[in-house]
């Protein structure tokens, strides 16, 4: 009876021995489970807190800018006079002129005559400082995305382009070798020469290579409609310029508002010639042009005015001509450089082209890719070029010759 006894305890005890080893498993992993629960909702906290603090950011964003919105508006005016006081004479917007006071927050060495000033609608007190007004179409001008085109991709003119590299970009590099030799950078430079020859490509390959703000006009852009809003442009394109010095301002067929000057009593040509004058002022007039460089281009520098070619305003004046034949040579090589060519004498070719331009050989590079195009060919063929040379070069032989640069100096 003993032993039976015995092994009913020995079983009772091992039943009870696994069923606690099957409840601490049980409890582990409700342990692990609430643990991993805990870790959410304490994410979840964090998460919230975060957006509870994120709308509130929010919120005080909101309301300030409903106060500013209900906030009176300001009128616009200009500074005449600063007086001993400390008071200012104020044109304002509307026409009259007022004296009032200014705010205590502003700078008074930047209060001025001709500073444009924002005052408050109620008191006409001046509240804050205004930056000068800018036609919008200036912002236009600059180039924002660098072209693709280098000095690599520009062939015979080698000389042309060392001497637009000390006129532009050494001076914006290396400034401390001019003061060791004791000289002023040049100022400018013109290039011209017959249409096609590369002058164009020159400055967009200067706009490649420097850091500098580029900004780019064409001279027929200057000539406006209304008395003097021309002068008025150029003045606001040099001090564009000057703000984002270091910078160099290209105008590009500089003829359109350069030509001599002549007693024509026109109204357009008078405004076209103040246009001109502010030109020049800013080129090379009393205030200093600052960290700026001008690059212009012309087919036309016969009818340029004297004034604007002196010495001051364009310090060097490069002709652009058209290629000789190893020039031509180059240029064909450059152009065709990503083509399949077949037996292509680039020598005989540029012996059949010596009265074309640049652009011309451009154009006959492309014409003898679409000839190969045309034969659904993947080569193309040295017959495809005379094919080309023959097409282009009798379209520029109709043009009249004095369109051709027989007029350029």
């Amino acid at each position: 009876m003993s032993e039976d006894t015995g092994a009913k305890n020995v079983k009772e005890n091992i039943d009870l021995s696994e069923y606690l080893v099957d409840r601490l498993k049980q409890l582990e992993e409700e342990y692990v489970r609430l643990k991993e629960h805990y870790r959410r909702l304490e994410d979840e906290k964090r998460f919230v807190e975060s957006e509870r603090i994120r709308y509130e950011r929010e919120v005080r964003r909101l309301r300030s800018e409903i106060e500013r919105l209900r906030s009176p508006p300001l009128l616009v005016g200009h500074v005449s006079d600063v007086l001993e006081d400390g008071r200012v004479v104020i044109k304002s917007s509307t026409g009259p002129k007022f004296v009032v006071h200014t705010s205590q927050y502003l700078e008074k060495e930047e209060i001025k005559p001709g500073t444009r000033v924002a005052m408050n609608q109620q008191t006409l007190a001046v509240v804050g400082l205004l930056p000068s007004p800018k036609d919008p179409t200036i912002y236009g001008f600059e180039v924002e995305d660098k072209p693709d085109v280098k000095y690599i991709d520009i062939g015979g003119l080698k000389n042309q382009i060392e001497e637009l590299r000390e006129t532009v970009e050494l001076p914006l590099l290396k400034p401390e070798l001019f003061k060791e030799i004791g000289i002023e950078p040049p100022k400018g430079i013109l290039l011209f020469g017959p249409p096609g020859t590369g002058k164009t490509l020159l400055a967009k390959a200067v706009a490649h290579h420097t850091d500098a703000t580029f900004i780019r006009v064409v001279g027929s852009e200057f000539v406006q409609k209304y008395i003097g809003e021309g002068a008025r442009l150029v003045r606001e394109v040099f001090q564009f310029a000057k703000e984002k010095a270091p910078s160099i301002i290209f105008i590009d067929e500089l003829d359109a508002i350069a030509a001599k000057r002549t007693g024509s009593d026109t109204s357009g040509d008078r405004e076209v010639q103040r246009t001109l004058m502010q030109l020049l002022a800013e080129m090379d007039g009393f205030d200093p042009r600052g960290d700026v460089k001008l690059i212009g281009a012309t087919n036309r520098i016969d009818i340029l005015d004297p004034a604007i070619l002196r010495p001051g305003r364009f310090d060097r004046i490069i002709e652009i001509q058209l290629p000789n034949f190893e020039s031509r040579v180059q240029i064909f090589k450059i152009h065709s450089r990503d083509m399949k060519l077949d037996g292509i004498d680039f020598n005989q070719l540029a012996d059949v082209t010596e009265t074309a331009s640049g652009a011309d050989i451009k154009a006959i590079v492309t014409e003898a890719g679409m000839l190969a195009i045309r034969e659904e060919r993947s080569e193309v063929k040295m017959e495809d070029f005379m094919k080309a040379v023959e097409k282009v070069m009798k379209k520029t032989s109709n043009i009249p010759v004095e369109m051709k640069g027989v007029m350029f100096v």
